[in-house]
């Protein structure tokens, strides 16, 4: 009996995924991107951006203006874009404005390695005095950008349509609310607002294929969520949970009329981050699932998704022991993370 289970551990030890690492810094990598096959786009917590070309291994850096670096803020996700023939860095980051710090948008010019002209597209309305729960994440579709906001440790105002915390917003490529959002005629509401009731969105997709826009965020105690995002609609924080206060008690019910359920929920905490969906080519038995970036439980969290329901859950890279802070499929048919030990690493099946 022993020699046999000797044997099913090393078996499923033989069929665990590997990894190989392809870049290594000195800061938390928040957001990457891909320029081409060979050239990755990266924005490091404490400001700056790096260029690191896969093939030369040359790397160029810059700082960015007027990040705020507190608690959990810093410089946050980043995305390479083309605008009508324009390349561009579009980036979110935690900035001073007054006695608050606030997440914004903004974007440079982009050439081989080089950038030019930082300008700010956009600066969130938020009440808070904390550095907790910036959310950051962009995600382009089409002409419009959405982008994530979480509720700033200030949990009463992401059910609040006066402010954008806990928040998810959908833009115009220059920063601007977009055409038709639906909370633009309505009053005392702002223009930006696609969905609210978010606690901490860190993690944000849109799947061409189903058309469907996904988000996982943090839950407190618990209840962290997979979301289904859709236009107008309450995701319930902090008036439904699944989680609890950090001291014991329930902070809220678990379900109510006219709020929204997620796919999917996990306690214990999962602490999803950054998700995507795999696209590739190599790594074959995993195409068209989705993955998420996992900070406290310290895993690459598998997920099928058939027909906007959740079908199937997978842990993979337990015993990697990082704080996976990103995911996403490069342009060569890989699957690359990156982790708060600021590592970039492919993941092969």
């Amino acid at each position: 009996m022993r020699a046999l289970l000797l044997f099913l551990v090393s078996l499923s030890t033989l069929c665990a995924p590997t990894t190989k690492e392809v870049f290594k810094t000195n800061d938390i990598i928040w957001g990457f991107d891909f320029i081409s096959k060979d050239r990755i786009i990266m924005s490091l917590k404490g400001g700056k951006i790096v260029e690191y070309d896969l093939k030369s291994k040359k790397s160029h850096s810059v700082d960015i203006p007027d990040v705020k670096v507190t608690g959990q803020g810093g410089l946050l996700d980043i995305r390479y874009f083309e605008v009508k023939g324009t390349p561009y860095l579009y980036y979110t980051y935690a900035k001073e404005v007054g006695d608050t710090v606030v997440t914004a948008l903004a974007r440079s010019k982009y050439s081989s390695f080089k950038t030019s002209g930082h300008k700010l597209l956009f600066t969130s309305k938020i009440h808070s005095s904390t550095g907790r729960h910036f959310g950051s994440r962009i995600e382009r579709v089409g002409e419009d950008l959405f982008m994530s906001i979480g509720d700033r440790g200030e949990r009463k105002y992401a059910q609040d349509l006066n402010y954008h915390n806990g928040k998810i917003l959908r833009l115009t490529l220059e920063g601007k609310a977009a055409a038709k959002n639906p909370f633009a005629s309505t009053k005392n509401a702002l223009p930006e607002i696609w969905s609210y009731g978010h606690r901490n969105p860190q993690g944000l997709y849109y799947d061409e294929s189903s058309k469907a826009l996904y988000s996982c965020e943090f839950g407190p105690r618990g209840g962290d969520e997979l979301n289904l995002i859709e236009e107008k609609k309450n995701y319930g924080w902090p008036v439904i949970t699944y989680g609890k206060e950090y001291w014991g008690p329930s902070i809220g019910d678990e379900a109510k009329e006219g709020m929204e359920q997620p796919l999917t929920h996990w306690t214990p905490s999962i602490s999803p981050s950054g998700m995507t969906k795999y696209t590739g080519d190599k790594n074959s038995k995993w195409k068209g699932s989705f993955f998420l970036a996992t900070l406290g439980d310290t895993h690459l969290h598998r997920v099928e998704i058939d027909k906007k329901k959740v079908v199937k859950e997978e842990r993979l890279l337990d015993s990697l022991g990082e704080r996976i802070r990103n995911v996403r499929t490069g342009l060569d048919g890989e699957l690359y993370i990156s982790t708060d030990s600021g590592k970039i690493l492919t993941v092969h099946q």
